[in-house]
């Protein structure tokens, strides 16, 4: 991965990282600050959204570890599981956000259910990515135990000449 393909990365992902604490922060703010007319200042949309914020910050966080181990030249490791399982278990969560969003939204739409059965597909794509980078990380798995394999090759090898 070249340097400026992994500048730009690091760059996108402090923007959105920086971008989600500031929303947050604002959230928390507008909480204390600004209640509504006599709504309950935490809504369950309101829970969902800093929740979903979290999900995404994890991700972040694990890909900006990976992005560091590919320049070190360590991600073909058994250390990177850690920061895929990661990345995996914030996209399920996002999934299991989107579906609380689409079962809290679902009264609302009585009249027209179609758009609870589009929320209700799109919560099935998140989890469909989720499976994605299960795939990637049966394949980084395996990637791993070659390279395993081929320093134990090359280890023998030089006890041999």
């Amino acid at each position: 991965m070249g340097k400026l393909a992994v500048g730009a990365l690091r760059a996108v992902l402090a923007v959105v990282l920086t971008g989600t604490v500031f929303v947050q922060a604002s959230m928390v703010w507008a909480l204390g600050h600004d209640p509504e007319d006599g709504s309950l200042p935490l809504t369950p949309l309101r829970v969902i959204t800093i929740l979903g914020m979290v999900a995404a910050q994890v991700a972040l966080v694990c890909v900006w570890r990976l992005v560091a181990m590919v320049r070190r030249g360590t991600v073909f490791s058994p250390a990177a599981f850690r920061y895929v399982d990661g990345v995996i278990g914030a996209i399920v969560a996002a999934a299991l956000l989107w579906f609380t969003v689409t079962a809290v939204n679902a009264p609302g739409q009585r009249e027209d259910p179609g758009v609870t059965v589009i929320m209700g597909g799109i919560g099935l794509a998140i989890l469909g990515v989720a499976l994605i980078v299960l795939v990637l990380r049966m394949l980084l798995a395996q990637a791993v135990a070659r390279d395993g394999e081929a320093a134990r090759m090359r280890a023998e090898l030089d006890e041999v000449i």
